[in-house]
């Protein structure tokens, strides 16, 4: 008997303050998720809710201290005439993105969709009266876009929901609070997503820290995931916790951090685990519109990043704030249109490619897929140089050695001169007229 106990104790796992068996088993078609996920490694995140409104940020309701019922006078006034999903959906196509992430529901409360759970929506609450999220999936679905939706576990105007760390200044009264009641309401709002918006591939989960401080608060999460799963197993799920995985998700993501990063002070306790990756960041400071944030990412930049995000085995998803008016900021399409162009030349070096056993080099990073090994020159200034022509000097495992002479080359498939030594390393020689201002990118054709 004692052993039986200990075996018992063995199979479970302390989450969010309750012992939950290990039961997740994640069906051929997650798994099978899983793995077209991987295939795209941009994709594009959209913050937009009746924050936008205010022009200054998600968090505005929390920042400025309003009151709730003072900031959802801002619904009358959200009409967002401006709107055109299939041409959102087509930038996002031609930048080369493969899935889109939008706000189902934010922090402040208000739903994006059509919801029978509460008239704090898009369709009863403003004179808009169109329902965004449903939009966008048509437009996804037609561009051939994946589509996920954000969904906030947080709410700071609903009287059900338990007190944590944010929204103490809105005015609720506080003496509802029942995470049962509320815990319903999210079943009753994510079901409705799952079954109104078919080709809805992901739920992408925020929150979790705001009861951090309160280890023994239940938010019974493997419940709710099983419960999701229910409905549609093959439905990938991420949670934005800042922490390892937990039982009943399918891919793990980093805020502001490439995998093994911790540079934004978010990933200290987020160990790399074996679930696809996600690494989401702003393309300039803000994720929701605010309209003194005009200090956005160069299309370099951010092409780096999804390089680096791929050489870590991680997709980046890179997030837009629309404007209240329903259009994307100028300076998001421009970059979004550069990104566009570098991906024409560029994305089989980076869709569909894996990590690679190499460490990052200085001059930059390496990417593979089954056939080809990729060189990401990303500091051509590291490399050495000698009478206009770069040296490229990199360390090869066992098993990536080049197929034959002439299988290195530009991913444009000019042949480059090189040697291969006994010892491993492999040197090319790179005519400094023949870098790009991005990414120069080498292929190794692999035996």
């Amino acid at each position: 008997m004692k052993k039986i106990l200990i075996f018992l104790m063995g199979c479970l796992v302390l989450t969010g303050g309750s012992a939950v068996a290990q039961s997740y088993v994640p069906s051929p078609e997650n798994l099978q998720a899983r793995k077209e996920f991987q295939q795209h490694r941009l994709g594009i995140f959209l913050h937009w809710g009746l924050y936008a409104t205010y022009a200054q940020g998600e968090w505005y309701l929390q920042t400025a201290g309003l009151n709730k019922d003072e900031y959802a006078v801002a619904a009358q006034y959200f009409n967002p005439v401006k709107y055109d999903a299939r041409a959102w959906a087509r930038a996002f196509k031609d930048a080369g993105a493969g899935y889109v992430t939008l706000t189902s529901r934010h922090h402040d409360g208000f739903s994006m969709f059509n919801t029978a759970a509460t008239d704090y929506d898009i369709i009863d609450a403003t004179p808009f009266g169109r329902d965004i999220v449903g939009e966008l999936a048509k437009a996804c679905a037609e561009e051939g876009l994946d589509y996920h939706l954000y969904y906030s576990l947080v709410d700071w105007v609903r009287e059900d929901y338990p007190l944590g760390e944010t929204g103490h200044k809105t005015g609720r009264r506080g003496d509802s609070q029942d995470y049962g009641h509320y815990f319903q309401f999210m079943k009753d709002q994510v079901r409705e997503l799952i079954t109104q918006y078919p080709n809805v591939a992901a739920l992408w989960f925020d929150g979790i820290w705001d009861h951090d401080p309160d280890p023994g608060f239940d938010w019974r999460m493997p419940e709710f995931y099983a419960y999701i799963h229910g409905l549609k197993p093959e439905l990938l799920i991420g949670n934005n916790h800042h922490k390892a995985p937990i039982e009943g998700e399918d891919f793990q993501m980093f805020e502001r951090d490439l995998p093994g990063e911790n540079k934004a002070g978010m990933s200290g306790e987020s160990t790399i685990s074996s679930l696809p990756l996600e690494m989401c960041e702003t393309m300039n400071n803000a994720w929701g519109y605010r309209i003194a944030d005009p200090w956005y990412k160069s299309v370099k930049e951010l092409v780096h990043l999804l390089v680096r995000a791929a050489a870590k085995n991680s997709n980046l998803l890179i997030n837009i704030g629309p404007m209240a008016n329903g259009e994307l900021p100028s300076q998001a399409l421009d970059r979004l249109a550069g990104i566009g162009v570098w991906m024409r030349g560029h994305s089989v070096a980076v869709d569909g490619t894996t990590s690679t056993a190499i460490p990052e080099q200085p001059w930059g990073v390496t990417t593979q897929n089954a056939t080809s090994l990729f060189l990401h020159i990303l500091t051509p200034d590291a490399l050495p140089v000698r009478d206009g022509v770069s040296k490229v000097i990199v360390p090869l495992p066992s098993d990536k050695t080049p197929a034959r002479k002439g299988a290195v080359s530009l991913l444009s498939g000019e042949p480059l001169s090189y040697d291969f030594s006994k010892d491993g390393f492999l040197t090319v020689t790179l005519p400094q007229t023949q870098l790009e201002d991005i990414d120069t990118v080498i292929k190794i054709r692999l035996q």
